[in-house]
This record gives structure tokens, sequence and C-alpha cells, in this order.
């Protein structure tokens, strides 16, 4: 991701922070996450991973995508196949995790007042071994699109194929992570109650 999207989510997060009367402590507290996080993100420093964010959306009452959105345009969001490519450079959150390289592509960031994120992610594994399992509130839907994913859900772990589909609550600790070394790309669909 282009550092001006880094500052501009770090802002943005910083600006909503301020707004509540929260120092950056007090959002780390309740996000359950280190202050060094907030810091980082609010100074464009760190990469924004989705977890992090979904729970300092839901400490500050907002949605996932207020924190993407570029503008506040009404009516449908249309992306062509070549704003599709030219967009995934632009507008992307990228993340490395022990699931890999993931770069997400918002496909809804200049609607306003959705309740859902359509994202595109793309994998490229990191070759890490251990895997992590997070979990937040909401539910997500995700299609395999290229290549092959592993989707840790609890105490499960479910392949995708090109053409399948999961559909889980996200509050169960999962990870989504490149199969078998390969890279991959699918579709997503994160709905996060406010």
């Amino acid at each position: 991701m282009t550092e001006n999207i880094d500052n501009k989510l770090g802002q943005k997060i910083a600006t909503l922070r301020a707004a509540h009367h929260l120092s950056a402590a007090d959002l780390a507290q309740r996000c359950s996450c280190d202050v060094s996080v907030i810091e980082g993100l609010e100074r464009g420093e760190l990469p924004p991973s989705l977890a992090p964010l979904i729970k300092i959306t839901r400490a500050l009452g907002v949605r996932l995508g207020t924190l993407m959105d570029d503008d506040e345009a009404f009516g449908p969001v249309y992306i062509n196949s070549d704003q599709m490519e030219e967009v995934t450079r632009l507008k992307s959150l990228q993340t490395a995790s022990d699931a890999g390289d993931l770069s997400y592509f918002s496909l809804a960031a200049s609607r306003p007042s959705r309740h859902m994120d359509p994202f595109i992610i793309t994998i490229t594994p990191s070759g890490e071994t251990d895997h992590e399992l997070v979990g937040h509130e909401g539910e997500e839907w995700l299609f395999g699109m290229e290549g092959c994913i592993e989707i840790e859900y609890g105490k499960e772990t479910y392949v995708l194929h090109p053409g399948e589909s999961i559909y889980y609550d996200s509050i169960v600790p999962h990870q989504v992570r490149a199969h078998e070394g390969q890279n991959a790309k699918f579709l997503a669909v994160v709905y996060t109650p406010l």
C-alpha cells in the first residue's frame, strides 16, 4: 500500500479517536491491542491488517469502510475490469502475517453507509508454519478465484478451490492462508455489525 493511503487511514483513525475524546492508550485498551499498534497505524508506519482494523472500528462505533472510503458518493459502485487492475494497486490494504503477504482491494470504497465490505484478496505465501487464529465480530463469505486457500476455523481446516465458497461466523478464531505454498486470489465479503 502506498504511504499516502496509509496516512489517510491513519488520519481517519486519529480523527475518530479524538472525536471520542480517547487517547491512543484508551483506544488500545478498548481494542485489546498494544498502544504501539494504534500509534503506528495513525502515523502510517504500520501496514494495516483486517483484524485490528475491525477491532478499532468496533471500539469507535463505525463501519470498517469508514476508514477505507475515499469519498461519499451515493448510488451504486461500478468497477470494470480495466479499473480493477489499476485500482488494485492504489487502494489496497496490505499486511504480512504468518498467513503470508495479503493484499486487500476494496470493491466498495466509494459507497458510504454500507453494511458489507467486499474485497478481492491476494495471498503470497510466507513459508511460516505457525498459525495464529483471530476472531472478531461479524460474518465472512469467501469465494475462490485463483489458486487454493486454507481456512483454519476453530479446530477444522477447509481447502477452498477456485469456484468454491465458504460462509462462517467470524467470532470463531480463524485464519485464511495460502494452501501448499501457492499464490491465491479470492473474493471476500465481510459483515461487521455496529
